[in-house]
């Protein structure tokens, strides 16, 4: 943890508490815009926690009004083509950094998650939202089509809904990002912090070692056919199967006891 914990930033927050780390996008006035360097502070954060075997979840949060309100727009008037293929780049990145790190990471959302914002929500692994919180692809409204939230969202949300989204610009609330799958649960706003909490603990009471291979399984045999997902997992399970942590967990449940988990007890 300490690794992480000494790096200093200029847009973001950093701190843990026993296994649970938080990563506070900090640009309250901006309703925390991803400029180009707030995108990279977040990809170094999020690389130094992939690092630190001491984190088992990570929740990602905004402080102000909103959880993020996408790219900072006004990084984006009279740039030269690299500099927009620069910016969607880092973006890409970002996102790809947050799937990839062992850990799993839960949106902690309030306010308005919109275009790059709702991108965030939808690349992390979970997504907890007040009952205040909204949802938008609006980029069509400035003349800017969401194409790359567009592809982690639609990831989350059915076809039809998704198009609506990105077509017309307007918001679904949250019951509506419930319904359609793209946070897991709903929660009055005064209740937010707390039962994201919850659901992090939760992850953290599991094996680091088996929660890091089931994330990773996820994400890959997401997109693989399904005669290929099979090998691929039936492979993964063998893997799983001859780990100290998988013998522990199986004889703790038939002795009805608590399981201790091996790659825990030093981490």
């Amino acid at each position: 943890m300490a690794a992480t914990a000494t790096r200093i930033y200029t847009h973001i927050l950093f701190e843990a508490d026993g296994r649970i780390a938080w990563v506070t996008m900090n640009r309250p006035e901006k309703r925390n815009a991803l400029s180009v360097a707030h995108m990279l502070e977040l990809i170094d954060c999020f690389q130094a926690i992939g690092d630190d075997p001491s984190i088992a979840v990570v929740i990602l949060r905004g402080n102000g009004p909103a959880f993020c309100a996408g790219h900072d727009l006004s990084e984006l008037i009279g740039r030269s083509p690299d500099f927009y293929r620069h910016v969607f780049e880092v973006c890409t990145r970002l996102m790809d950094t947050i799937q990839s790190i062992p850990q799993p990471v839960i949106a902690q959302v309030h306010g308005v998650a919109t275009a790059a914002g709702c991108q965030l929500v939808a690349t992390c692994d979970l997504a907890v939202a007040s009952e205040d919180a909204r949802f938008a692809t609006p980029g069509v409204k400035i003349g800017l089509f969401c194409s790359t939230p567009m592809v982690a969202v639609s990831r989350n949300l059915p076809r039809k809904k998704m198009m609506e989204m990105l077509l017309t610009g307007e918001p679904i609330s949250a019951q509506e990002a419930l319904l359609y799958g793209l946070v897991n649960r709903v929660v009055p706003r005064e209740r937010l912090e707390d039962e994201t909490r919850a659901l992090a603990e939760k992850i953290a009471a599991a094996s680091p070692a088996v929660i890091r291979l089931g994330k990773q399984a996820f994400y890959r045999q997401l997109d693989l056919p399904q005669p290929q997902a099979y090998a691929y997992a039936q492979a993964v399970m063998t893997l799983n199967a001859t780990m100290a942590d998988a013998q522990e967990g199986i004889c703790a449940f038939l002795e009805k006891r608590p399981p201790r988990w091996p790659a825990s007890a030093s981490g």
